[in-house]
């Protein structure tokens, strides 16, 4: 079950939300739980062994976490039993490569991570091991963000499991969050991913030069807004139940340098590669050559994270690179400057999606000839790139306009007012009419 279905606008959530407004707080985690898990299963009913594994992983960290506690370090425990999690993950991501033909469990990716953070905290002594499996089920199960994060740390979502506070005025924010969520994934993502669906659909070796402009930056601008939106609705989604979820996006398209904007883009993923890979390794505070190292392990965990094909070990090795020359060279240059750093991060972050987003070494090599209007590559520009491009425009300026932060400072203004309102209404229907038809598409991030 997705988010942005109606079975779960109009059926599963409203349902939920009574349930558990009506029972006593004391149940709040039961029903949490129990929601969690039905939210899961009707995801991944085909394949009913997938909510098995979740449900044994937790059964299994569980007890991991209470048997690192005390002031005597288990290490050997912990090595163990992140092993054993980060094992499973290995199985099913690259389950290929050992010759096996797997299907992928949803959301493993994440609900993995979040289950490692937690025994490195308790192994760390940052945060108490919860006895209560309910408890601790609630916090790896919930299903707000079981999916795809935000990854909450456990400080935070222990706090908030033993004592949270919503109010009419809380369900009325996360709601409106929820709305703008839901726009931006219906409304502008899904449209301008057809741009990108065209480009292949065409075949890469027939497209012209600025058509594959045009299917590079409507890809940027997809993936962007199909994640920002996920994250805004578990982000709405957790504030009407009384949670507080983490921001995961800054305004990622308006950094001035590519190590800015991986501290803007998917912040939680990043915090946690700092966190639990980072700084254990020594982070920046050692020698230049030892920094640099630790870099290329967290890009190159990054890239095994998001997938077994090569061009996410080189989209990994791509954005090591430029990070460590901003940290050796220009990074200075970059932050004091004004219009360049923008004009760099435009082909910098196309250049990076475009080898996130094609498995094939032969195909990105393609795409780049057809880029650069090699073979002949602008001919049939009449033909593919002014109808995309007169389609779809309004949209594309929509998402260039929402990539930098003016326009949220603005709503910020105007949300409680009358016409805001009206806007959030009309923006609802519009989506539930766009789902109704069928034109709404899966979330991108599930697949990693």
């Amino acid at each position: 079950m997705s988010f942005n279905s109606l079975p779960f606008l109009f059926v599963f959530f409203p349902i939920f939300l009574v349930l558990y407004y009506l029972v006593p707080r004391t149940l709040q985690n039961v029903v949490l739980v129990i929601g969690s898990l039905i939210f899961y299963w009707i995801g991944t009913s085909a394949y009913p062994w997938m909510i098995l594994l979740l449900a044994g992983e937790i059964l299994f960290t569980w007890p991991c976490g209470l048997g690192l506690a005390g002031e005597k370090k288990k290490t050997p425990l912990l090595v163990f039993s992140i092993a054993v999690l980060f094992g499973c993950l290995a199985l099913f991501k690259y389950d290929t490569l050992l010759g096996l033909d797997l299907a992928f469990p949803l959301a493993i990716s994440f609900y993995t991570f979040q289950m490692a953070a937690y025994l490195f905290d308790v192994h760390r002594g940052k945060v108490c091991p919860e006895r209560s499996l309910i408890t601790y089920s609630a916090g790896v199960l919930l299903f707000v963000k079981l999916l795809s994060g935000p990854l909450a740390s456990w400080e935070s979502v222990f706090a908030q499991l033993k004592k949270r506070r919503y109010s009419w005025d809380s369900i009325n924010d996360g709601l409106r969050e929820f709305i703008l969520g839901l726009s931006l994934k219906v409304l502008l993502a899904d449209t301008i991913g057809g741009i990108w669906s065209q480009v292949t659909n065409i075949g890469f070796e027939a497209i012209s030069t600025p058509m594959a402009w045009l299917g590079l930056v409507a890809y940027s601008l997809q993936l962007y807004f199909d994640f920002y939106g996920y994250s805004k609705m578990a982000i709405g989604l957790g504030r009407m139940l009384g949670f507080e979820l983490p921001d995961n996006f800054l305004h990622p398209y308006a950094s001035k340098s590519m190590s800015e904007f991986w501290r803007r883009w998917h912040v939680t993923l990043g915090a946690w590669f700092r966190d639990y890979v980072y700084i254990p390794l020594g982070g920046s505070r050692c020698s230049r050559a030892r920094t640099l190292f630790n870099l290329f392990v967290v890009w190159l965990f990054t890239g095994i994270w998001h997938g077994s094909t090569v061009n996410y070990l080189l989209w990994g090795m791509f954005l090591f690179l430029l990070i460590a020359s901003e940290k050796l060279w220009t990074g200075r240059f970059l932050s004091e400057a004004y219009v360049f750093p923008h004009v760099y991060m435009f082909f910098a972050i196309v250049f990076s999606w475009l080898l996130f987003a094609i498995p094939s070494l032969t195909d990105i090599g393609t795409y780049l000839g057809r880029l650069f209007a090699l073979n002949s590559g602008l001919l049939s520009s009449s033909v593919d790139f002014l109808p995309q491009l007169t389609k779809s425009w309004p949209f594309l300026l929509i998402g260039l306009v929402l990539c930098v932060p003016q326009p949220a400072k603005l709503w910020e203004k105007v949300r409680r007012t009358l016409p805001a309102d009206l806007l959030m209404l009309i923006l609802f229907w519009l989506c539930v009419y766009r789902m109704s038809v069928g034109l709404n598409d899966p979330f991108m991030y599930f697949s990693f």
